[in-house]
């Protein structure tokens, strides 16, 4: 009982709120922040147990992501900088709903269950994002590592994708990158260096590019960055957090929902414009053209530019390696086709959340996901890697073919392959826009999105059930039949419904032949949606 008590103690300065449930969802524990001092002390004591049972460090951000100022969250990071295990998201779960009296055997139940031996050393990082709320929700968690025994290193401000750089590179001992911010700026300042000093004909014009940081996290650090970027990225910085609210009007979930450039953004015609998300874990892309015309480069654009560069790399390579791209239903349905009908790459799709696209992405060679919302990386198999090592570093290998090779060498050491991360993924982008010569527009001209509009309808998500990875709704009954009768109204259509993996809302998606059917759709559906799944308040109106 020795060493509980201390959890006992300190538990009772992070008590749970009587009748609060809360679930750990794709995104770990989102919700307002005033709700979460006892999430965070749990899951400081849930990692120290993780730590023990997979004798490795294991990682905790306290973020919400692209959600409001007001909200706050956490998610666990697993040994390579993975998404937590799903049997212990379960476990997360059990001890963040367990009243004050029954956390000791919640605890208890989980170090049964895992065979924990609790005399192993545990070691837990921890970083956060810039809400008001995330130092104090972070010190919860260290009063949680502590009462366990545990040991700790606090990062502070980082992005998301940097904790998760970090723990791998801890858990592979340095074989990674070096467990640091400094190592993350210098491991992949190297590799864009390296790889823009081969573009043709490169000019200033070329270098610059406008930035929204969405008065977050990758502000700040895109300001640290630049010092290591040898001016080969010149980069104008919005939204820094030096005034203005975290995500309002602002970054990559707006500028997608939205369809517009943030606040404060201003545009010329052609100029290459991007947007962070709050935690920096997702990136989009837009220009206006020059009839002033808003175009959005989403998660779809930046997979098929990124894959469309490996596909052309490893052709001239001559290394049998499969490249595959791993969409969600959120994908449009003109880059599906593009990429398997005029690249000819394989095309799978999955249930929404970064878990499910990042373990399909794994079975492969080459495995490139990006969500539609900007939110994604590129994987490649440990083979893979040896065998574009061995050929770049191969001096009687035909020139073209290690070229080829030493090009791509460079590309996965600038992808950060733990998780989606905006700052890397720019990088990227910017890198392959450079070296194939291309300007914005000509990116986006590759194919021609659909039109599409994403609603959120407010009704308890719970309700509604899916199935073929989120493209059909099984509950409440009728509701896919009235999808169906709704899309068939119309050219090229399609929609679905599925319950946010964060809010408590149900997200809807329309695609159509023009922007007005596709906004028709969008509001028909949520209006089948409110009134067949219990909609919460006003009911949805038709878009202007």
């Amino acid at each position: 009982m020795g060493q509980f008590k201390e959890v006992v103690q300190k538990s009772s300065l992070h008590p749970k709120p009587v009748g609060l449930v809360l679930q750990y969802g794709t995104a770990g524990f989102r919700t307002k922040a005033q709700d979460l001092n006892h999430i965070m002390f749990r899951m400081g004591l849930l990692a120290v147990l993780r730590s023990r049972k997979t004798k490795s460090t294991i990682g905790i951000m306290v973020t919400a992501s692209h959600n409001p100022e007001e909200d706050n969250g956490i998610k666990l990071v697993d040994p390579l900088g993975e998404m937590l295990a799903p049997a212990w998201e379960e476990y997360a779960t059990q001890l963040a709903n367990a009243e004050e009296q029954g956390l000791l055997t919640a605890l208890k139940d989980v170090i049964e269950k895992e065979a924990v031996n609790m005399q192993q050393e545990a070691c837990v990082v921890v970083g956060r994002d810039t809400r008001p709320s995330s130092e104090k929700l972070s010190q919860a968690v260290l009063d949680g590592v502590m009462s366990l025994g545990g040991k700790y290193h606090d990062y502070g401000l980082v992005t998301t994708p940097q904790l998760h750089f970090m723990v791998c590179c801890r858990n592979t001992h340095g074989q990674y990158g070096t467990a640091s911010v400094e190592g993350y700026y210098q491991k992949i300042s190297q590799a864009f260096v390296e790889l823009t000093k081969q573009a043709p004909n490169r000019t200033d014009d070329h270098k610059h590019l406008k930035v929204d940081g969405a008065n977050g996290i990758g502000a700040l650090k895109l300001k640290e960055l630049e010092g290591f970027l040898q001016k080969e990225l010149l980069v104008t910085l919005y939204n820094d957090g030096s005034s203005g609210k975290l995500n309002y009007l602002c970054g990559a979930d707006f500028v997608k929902v939205h369809q517009k450039s943030p606040e404060g953004v201003e545009m010329l015609a052609g100029e290459r414009c991007c947007s962070f998300d709050g935690d920096a874990d997702r990136i989009i892309y837009y220009y206006n053209d020059d009839a002033g015309r808003f175009h959005l480069l989403d998660g779809d654009k930046i997979a098929t530019l990124m894959s469309t560069f490996l596909k052309e790399l490893l052709t001239k390579t001559g290394l049998d390696l499969q490249i595959v791209v791993v969409q969600t239903a959120y994908s449009n349905g003109s880059s599906t086709r593009y990429l398997e009908e005029t690249m000819k790459v394989k095309v799978h799709c999955t249930k929404t959340g970064l878990k499910y696209l990042h373990h399909k992405a794994q079975e492969f060679d080459i495995g490139v996901y990006f969500e539609a919302n900007g939110h994604g990386t590129v994987l490649f198999s440990k083979g893979a890697e040896e065998k574009i090592k061995q050929l770049a570093q191969n001096e009687n290998a035909a020139n073209e073919k290690r070229k080829a090779a030493k090009i791509l060498a460079s590309t996965i050491n600038l992808i950060n392959q733990t998780v989606g991360d905006a700052i890397s993924d720019m990088l990227v982008i910017e890198a392959v826009l450079a070296l194939k010569g291309l300007a914005v527009h000509q990116w986006d001209a590759m194919y021609t999105n659909l039109p599409n509009r994403q609603l959120k309808v407010k009704v308890n998500r719970r309700v509604i059930k899916t199935t073929d990875v989120e493209r059909c709704a099984v509950s409440p009954p009728g509701l896919q039949e009235a999808v169906n009768a709704l899309v068939k109204k119309y050219s090229l259509s399609r929609a679905f419904v599925r319950p946010s993996g964060t809010e408590d809302v149900v997200r809807v998606y329309s695609e159509a032949d023009t922007q007005d059917n596709a906004d028709t759709l969008a509001y028909e559906v949520s209006l089948a949606v409110y009134k067949l799944a219990g909609g919460v308040g006003e009911e949805p109106k038709p878009l202007q």
